[in-house]
């Protein structure tokens, strides 16, 4: 075949919102249909939203309003709303806005002039509105492209700038926003900013104590003792130790905004804690041991912060600022300051944190033989391991824009897991194959991780032992069939990674796979039908007897149709704690003794499916 032709017409400029549509991943990271925690839509909510915050840090503007119905944003705050003369140029121009400026804005989040511009880009209805003393400024947009430019006219309304958006379906396909997600969003703003208050349809937040509620709010399970709580100019503190939890859970934050993956002040504070604690007990302590257990918070407040993507999910910052002192410097110097001085005042406290450090080295060092024939069989697995189909990106390819689309799908036995393997992508999609039904860990100890065979290689698999800072897929999928064994299933692995790996669920990162339970078609046509409800609806639609097939398993579909429902339709669904339980409340009542208290539960929900005989047209299973 011959070489394409590489010549002066080989060569584009593409216009600011033309590059956007084209490229959305380098704006807002992965599209997504909302049922991931960072789904573009929800990039697209924050990026308005942080320009709000921003007014809010500056000490202007204390509430915020967000309202979502039938898929439209509407975000209206009380700051000191878009220069008049200049708010199509902010939401439309690239490299266009006032945080250039670090005197108009000294600590703020957005710093390159892209957040709205990509928003505008990427909406098939954009709508910004500015109130500045005593006038209004309107401007609409469809796809970045200007369709309505309104004069500036006087007004009595509240200054501020109140923005309206429609993320764009042919973008996003077939989205919706997941009021769980929205929820710990705006929760978590508030925490991160205490004394601001967000109004989400109707519904108010607001933190008094900052870190401190975040860490509460977070918190599953008992503690070993009361959160130590600490602030000073440009840095708060918050952290405690649980009783159960052997991982560490952090929480990170820069100017109000929170770095889900960390950074440079997270690496700095873990080095931190360590060394002070080191220093307190003048003992040579190992870093996994003092951290085992630690749930804590850090937040700082950084001059012209750099972060590694337009997502600002890790801070790439060395320094406070230019001219100031390095970012390892500050948090240490705080923590050898406030936390040595808390640990001298109550001395309870450190001596429970103590015990925990001393119990954690004794339990590392009785696991440490079966941890070492464990890694050596995983190693050797890596080589050989049958059960693991990998793809070629991880998502700790840091540099990779595919690592958010990363997934590994946990399968119930070869058949199903022969059809995923022949119709996944090589590139982001991997698959693990289960020999049967997993073990019921619930109650059972770390050393069953190692001792299982299993579940140890599950774990190599992900790379999770030591937390998730080095976990290889960012989207965990269990893919079993959905009748009582495939429901079994799911239910063990579930319990699997709530009794071990708890972060991996609380941080989004576990779904279940839907699957269509029929196909409908006639010659022209062909539906999959994920419901009894979509069923009905696609015999209406293509009438006179069409030909329905149900699906009992997974192995039954064919890679061809496969294909469709792990590609760009895929249904995932989140698997999420909700608000008011704990993992301990969830895992005893579904996987634990309480057998009769579990019998009345089913007993009283028990739902039966009715085959429907209607006018001669049979539509049974």
């Amino acid at each position: 075949m011959a070489a394409a032709q590489y010549t002066e017409d080989s060569i584009k400029s593409l216009d600011w919102k033309e590059h956007i549509r084209l490229r959305p991943g380098m704006y807002i990271g992965k599209l997504g249909d909302g049922t991931s925690a960072d789904d573009g839509i929800y990039i697209l909510l924050k990026e308005v939203l942080d320009n709000s915050i921003d007014e809010y840090v500056m000490g202007v503007g204390r509430s915020i309003e967000v309202a979502i119905r039938d898929g439209q944003v509407t975000i209206r705050d009380y700051g000191r709303g878009i220069p008049l003369g200049k708010v199509i140029d902010c939401v439309s121009k690239i490299n266009t806005g006032a945080k250039y400026d670090s005197k108009a804005f000294k600590k703020s989040v957005g710093l390159n002039g892209v957040g709205t511009k990509a928003v505008n880009a990427l909406s098939s209805h954009f709508r910004v509105q500015s109130i500045r003393e005593g006038q209004t400024k309107v401007a609409e947009f469809e796809q970045g492209n200007l369709t309505n430019d309104l004069a500036i006219e006087d007004t009595t309304l509240r200054k501020g700038t109140k923005t309206q958006f429609r993320p764009d379906s042919t973008i996003f396909h077939n989205y919706r926003y997941v009021a769980e997600y929205v929820d710990k969003m705006l929760w978590n703003y508030v925490y991160l900013n205490p004394g601001l208050s967000i109004y989400f349809n109707g519904q108010k937040y607001f933190s008094e104590n900052g870190l401190k509620d975040l860490l509460e709010a977070n918190i599953d399970g008992n503690t070993l003792h009361n959160i130590i709580h600490l602030r000073d100019e440009d840095i708060e503190v918050a952290l405690t130790h649980s009783d159960r939890m052997q991982s560490e859970q952090y929480h990170s934050v820069v100017n109000g905004q929170h770095t889900t993956q960390g950074g440079t002040h997270l690496a700095a504070f873990r080095e931190a804690l360590v060394k002070t604690l080191r220093d307190f007990y003048g003992k040579n302590y190992d870093a996994t041991d003092i951290r085992q257990s630690v749930i804590a918070a850090v937040s700082i407040k950084v001059m012209e912060p750099v972060f590694e993507s337009q997502t600002k999910t890790k801070l790439g910052s060395l320094e406070m600022g230019p001219g100031l002192s390095t970012v390892r410097t500050f948090i240490n110097d705080f923590m050898k300051k406030h936390f040595d001085n808390f640990l001298h005042k109550n001395s309870d406290i450190a001596e429970a944190i103590q015990r925990k450090i001393v119990r954690a080295e004794k339990e590392r060092k009785e696991l440490s033989g079966i941890r070492k024939l464990a890694r050596d069989r995983a190693k050797k697995a890596s080589l050989h391991n049958k059960k693991l189909r990998d793809c070629r990106v991880h998502y700790n390819d840091l540099k990779n824009e595919l690592r958010l689309d990363t997934s590994l799908f946990i399968t119930e036995g070869d058949s199903a897991s022969g059809s995923i393997t022949k119709s996944r992508d090589v590139k982001t999609q991997a698959v693990f194959s289960l020999k049967g039904k997993p073990l019921n860990c619930y109650g059972l100890t770390k050393k069953v991780v190692y001792e299982n065979e299993e579940f140890n290689l599950l774990q190599a698999a992900l790379n999770i032992e030591n937390g998730l800072e080095d976990l290889r897929y960012n989207n965990v999928v269990v893919a079993t069939d959905a009748d009582v064994d495939g429901m079994h299933i799911r239910l063990l692995l579930i319990t699997f990674f709530l009794q071990f790996f708890p972060e991996l669920v609380k941080e989004g990162h576990l779904y279940v796979l839907q699957t269509p339970l029929f196909r409908v078609r006639n010659k022209k046509k062909t539906r999959y039908c994920y419901s009894e409800e979509e069923r009905r609806a696609a015999i209406l639609e293509l009438g006179a007897k069409p030909e329905i097939t149900r699906f009992k398993g997974l192995g039954e579909i064919s890679p061809n149709e496969f294909k469709h429902f792990i590609g760009e339709d895929i249904r995932l669904e989140p698997v999420m704690i909700g608000k008011d339980q704990t993992i301990d409340e969830v895992l005893s009542f579904y996987m634990g003794k309480n057998t009769p208290k579990r019998q009345a539960f089913i007993i009283d929900n028990l739902r039966v499916e009715k085959d429907i005989f209607a006018d001669n047209k049979t539509t049974l299973n």
